[in-house]
C-alpha cells in the first residue's frame, strides 16, 4: 500500500489535499512558526484527550482543526462503552465483572487488538467513566424498557450491542455497558463540550482553528519534527470558511449534492487562500478521524460502501491516515467499515423477518444494527426487505405515535410504513412484486413461522418470543438495503493506521526500511487501528477515543519528563526513550 495511492484529487469531495512530508536537513535553521512539545492534529474527542494528559503532564501543546473543532465526536450520541461494574450498573442493579465485558467484546472485537490490551481496556472503564466525572461529564443509572438502538431522553444506561442476544449470552453474563451522558438531546455535543473546556482551561494548551495538518516535517534520519498546517487568515475569511463547512454538515442528509458542492468551495477556498504555519514540536499526534467522507479512499478500501450514507462530518477524510502513509506508516483493516441498520424501534420491526434478494433470511432480526448492517452488507450483495405483516405494522405504528423516540428513529419508521412500503394480499404476491424467487420466501416464512409457534428452535437463534407469526395477511416489504435513499444505511470507516496498543505511536511499513515505530508520531482514534476496527457497538469508538487518546498524551508526557531528567530541555530524546519503551502495557 502506498500513500500515493491514497492521495485523491485535492478537489475531490472537499478532502484535505496531503503533501509528501519535507525532510529538514538543519531544524535549527528552518523558519517555524511556533513551537511546541507536542502538536495534535484534529480536536475531536482522541485529540482532545491526548491534549488534555500531555499536558497535565507538563508538556506545551498546539492543538490544530481543519475546522472548529469537535468533529465527528460530537456529532455522536455521547454514549460511552464501559463496564466491570461501573457505579451505574451497580445502582441500576446489575452485576458485572471486568472478564464478563472482556469475553463479550472478544466476540466483536477479533483480533485487531491483543487480549492485553482488551483485558486492560475492560480493567480500566470504571476509572475511564471517573475521569470524565471528574471533568464534568454526569451519567446516570436509568435503563429504558426494552431494547433501543438510541435511548429515549432521560434514559441513560442501556444494552447497546449484542450483549443480551443468545449467541453472545452464552459466552459472557450480559450485561448493559453503554453510559450515556446525561443531556438534552443527543448528548455527544455536551460530552464533547466537557472535554473541550478541559482542554481550553489548560494554560500550556493553544487551539490553532482552520488550520489543516497539510504535511509532516521530518528530520534526516526520518524522525517527526513537526507538521505544516495550511491556515485560513482570521476575520472574515475563517468565519466564511467555518460558515460554508457547518451549511455542508446541515445539508448533507437533505442534499449530499449541494453539500459535496459546498465541501469543494471549502477546499478551493483553503487551496488558494490558506497560509502555511509549521510547528516545530516533539511529537505529532494524528487525531483527525476516519475517512468516509473521501471518495477515493472508500472507493479503493471498501467499494462495497461507496453507496451508503456517509456518517461523520466533512473531516473524516482519512486525512491523517494519509499523512502516517506518507513517512513509511503500516496501515490495517481499512477495509473494514460498520454499516448501520436499525430495525428497533419501533419494536415490533425487530419481531419481522428481514430477507434479501434470493427470499433467504439474512439472520436474527433482533442483533444490533451494525451487525445487520454488516450482513446485509458483506453477505448479501447490499439488498435487504423487511417482511411484517398489518398486526405488526399497526403494532408498530403505535409505538411511533405513542411511544418515547427520537424523531430520527420515529418519522422514517412512519413514512416507509405509510407510503415506502410494497404490498400485497399473499405472500406470493408480495414475492411476485419484489422479484423473488416465490418458493424460497414462502419457505423462509414456513420456517420463521414455526419457530414463532413454538414447533421448533429459530434457525438463527432468535427467541420465539421475537418471532411474531407471520401467517395472515396481508403483508408488506420496506426496502432496507444499503443504498437505500428513503431509509439511508449510514456507515463509518473502522480501520486506520497500524500502533503500538500501548501508547499510540506510530509504526512503520516493514518495507519502509525503518524499525519498529516512526520516532516522533502517534496516532489515535479512528485515524489508528484500535478496539473498535473490527465490529462496532454503540459507544466503543468513542470510548476507545478516550482510551487510545489518554495513553498517548500520558505516554508522552512520561518519556518527555524521563528526557528532561536524563538532559534537560532535549524535548526531542522523547524519540529515543519512545523507541526503547513501546511495548509496555495500556495505562
Amino acid at each position: 500500500m502506498t500513500a500515493k495511492a491514497l492521495v485523491p484529487d485535492p478537489a475531490s469531495g472537499g478532502v484535505n489535499a496531503v503533501s509528501p512530508p519535507l525532510v529538514v536537513a538543519d531544524p535549527g535553521a528552518y523558519g517555524w512558526n511556533a513551537h511546541c512539545d507536542v502538536v495534535v492534529a484534529g480536536f475531536g474527542a482522541a485529540g482532545a484527550c491526548a491534549a488534555l494528559e500531555a499536558a497535565r503532564g507538563g508538556l506545551d501543546v498546539i492543538v490544530a482543526d481543519r475546522f472548529e473543532g469537535g468533529g465527528a465526536s460530537a456529532g455522536s450520541g455521547g454514549v460511552v462503552y464501559a463496564g466491570g461494574g461501573t457505579p451505574y450498573q451497580q445502582a441500576a442493579g446489575y452485576r458485572d465483572t471486568p472478564e464478563a465485558m472482556a469475553a463479550y467484546l472478544r466476540q466483536e472485537v477479533g483480533d485487531v487488538v491483543s487480549n492485553a490490551t482488551l483485558r486492560a481496556f475492560c480493567e480500566r472503564s470504571t476509572g475511564m467513566i471517573a475521569w470524565l466525572e471528574q471533568l464534568g461529564a454526569c451519567f446516570a443509572a436509568t435503563v429504558p424498557p426494552r431494547k433501543t438502538s438510541y435511548p429515549a431522553q432521560d434514559y441513560y444506561l442501556y444494552y447497546s450491542g449484542n450483549e443480551a442476544v443468545a449467541d453472545y449470552a452464552r459466552h459472557a453474563e450480559p450485561a448493559p455497558r453503554g453510559h450515556r451522558c446525561k443531556g438534552s438531546g443527543m448528548s455527544g455535543h455536551v460530552l464533547y463540550g466537557v472535554l473541550r473546556r478541559a482542554v481550553q482551561a489548560q494554560a500550556s494548551v493553544a487551539v490553532i482553528r482552520h488550520a489543516a495538518a497539510r504535511r509532516l516535517i521530518v528530520d534526516g534520519k526520518g524522525a517527526v519534527i513537526g507538521v505544516e498546517l495550511r491556515r485560513m487568515p482570521p476575520g472574515p475569511l475563517q468565519r466564511r470558511h467555518a460558515r460554508l463547512a457547518r451549511w455542508a454538515e446541515r445539508l448533507h442528509n437533505l442534499s449530499p449534492a449541494l453539500a459535496d458542492a459546498l465541501r469543494r468551495r471549502v477546499t478551493q477556498l483553503e487551496e488558494n487562500l490558506a497560509q502555511p504555519y509549521a510547528v516545530r514540536a516533539g511529537a505529532v499526534v494524528l487525531a483527525t478521524g476516519g475517512f468516509i467522507f473521501n471518495p477515493a479512499m472508500v472507493a479503493a478500501h471498501a467499494p462495497k460502501y461507496r453507496r451508503n450514507w456517509r456518517l461523520g462530518t466533512t473531516g473524516c477524510d482519512g486525512s491523517g491516515i494519509r499523512l502516517g502513509l506518507s513517512v513509511g506508516a503500516a496501515a490495517r483493516h481499512l477495509e473494514r467499515v460498520s454499516a448501520w441498520r436499525f430495525i428497533n424501534p419501533p419494536f415490533d420491526w425487530a419481531r419481522g423477518c428481514v430477507v434479501d434478494a434470493q427470499g433467504a433470511r439474512i439472520g436474527n432480526e433482533e442483533v444490533y444494527g451494525a451487525r445487520l448492517g454488516h450482513a446485509i452488507c458483506e453477505e448479501h450483495g447490499g439488498r435487504a426487505w423487511l417482511i411484517l405483516n398489518a398486526g405488526l405494522a399497526r403494532a408498530a405504528l403505535r409505538d411511533c405515535v405513542t411511544g418515547r423516540l427520537w424523531a430520527f428513529q420515529r418519522v422514517p419508521a412512519i413514512m416507509l410504513m405509510l407510503f415506502g412500503a410494497t404490498r400485497a394480499p399473499s405472500i406470493e404476491r408480495l414475492a411476485g412484486k419484489l422479484g423473488m424467487p416465490r418458493a424460497a420466501l414462502q419457505a423462509t416464512l414456513a420456517a420463521y413461522n414455526a419457530a414463532a409457534r413454538g414447533e421448533r428452535p429459530d434457525l438463527t437463534g432468535k427467541p420465539a418470543a421475537m418471532c411474531a407469526s407471520l401467517e395472515r395477511g396481508p403483508y408488506l416489504a420496506i426496502d432496507i438495503s444499503a443504498h437505500s435513499r428513503t431509509f439511508p444505511c449510514p456507515a463509518i470507516t473502522l480501520g486506520g493506521l497500524r500502533v503500538d496498543e500501548a501508547c499510540g505511536q506510530v509504526l512503520a511499513d516493514g518495507r519502509s526500511g525503518q524499525g519498529d515505530v516512526i520516532p516522533g508520531l502517534y496516532a489515535v482514534g479512528r485515524t489508528a487501528v484500535g478496539i473498535a476496527s473490527n465490529h462496532y457497538v454503540s459507544g466503543l469508538s468513542l470510548a476507545d477515543c478516550i482510551w487510545s487518546g489518554r495513553n498517548a498524551g500520558r505516554h508522552l508526557a512520561a518519556m518527555a519528563s524521563q528526557a528532561r531528567a536524563d538532559e534537560p530541555g532535549r524535548i526531542e530524546d522523547i524519540h529515543e526513550h519512545t523507541k526503547e519503551t513501546s511495548h509496555e502495557q495500556p495505562g
